[in-house]
């Protein structure tokens, strides 16, 4: 009987001993958990993002660079223009203006002038030799009439880059200068009649007139 008290005595006291002991053990287990979780954070914020310690740098934008799209030729343009006409004409809506088909270094500007629709010009596309009256508005191949002034008129031209990137641009042109001989030309050329009797005069003493028998 006193071997069996002196067991039972002795394994509550291993039991009261077990019990005191676990909970330092857990604590340190979740002491040693939680360093090493920071230690894994802080090894990935390191590795995987910026810095917090180094002086924030904005990421660099990088340019591309890409070649100029040249325009085709001129009769290229001009079939381009005619096609487009018939099909605005088979569809019953408005057919674009021939200046679609020219270059702004194509256009020379001849004169400017009021009109009831409010300043007007006259532009000749130097490839073919023929003038147009075109208003603000008006679009070319590479850009559009912005406004006309006195002595100049004001375009928007349009470049177009291989890699897809526009970039417009402001373009004035100036009023042509007379060459020499265009001035010879209009000084000396013939006038014209004053008013309907005189050019009816002019005709009669020019018509040759019938002998009489």
């Amino acid at each position: 009987m006193k071997q069996t008290k002196i067991f039972h005595y002795g394994f509550a006291i291993l039991l009261a001993v077990a019990a005191v002991a676990c909970p330092g053990a857990i604590q340190t287990a979740n002491g040693q958990a939680a360093k090493t979780e920071v230690k894994t954070a802080s090894t990935r914020s390191s590795q995987g993002g910026r810095d917090p310690f180094k002086k924030y740098e904005p990421p660099r934008v990088v340019v591309k660079s890409g070649a100029v799209v040249s325009a085709p030729s001129i009769q290229e343009r001009i079939e381009q223009y005619k096609a487009q006409k018939l099909a605005a004409m088979n569809a019953r809506v408005t057919a674009p203006k021939p200046v679609t088909a020219f270059l702004l270094s194509e256009v020379q500007v001849v004169g400017i002038s009021r009109s009831p629709r409010g300043y007007a010009a006259i532009v000749e596309a130097t490839p073919i030799k023929l003038a147009y009256v075109i208003y603000p508005g008006e679009r070319f191949y590479d850009g559009q009439l912005v406004a006309i002034e006195d002595n100049r008129l004001i375009f928007r031209r349009e470049t177009v880059y291989a890699d897809g990137r526009r970039e417009r641009a402001v373009e004035m042109k100036p009023l042509r200068k007379a060459t020499p001989v265009s001035s010879l030309a209009t000084a000396t050329g013939p006038s014209a009649p004053a008013n309907t009797e005189d050019a009816e005069r002019q005709k009669l003493a020019d018509k040759p007139t019938a002998d009489k028998p």
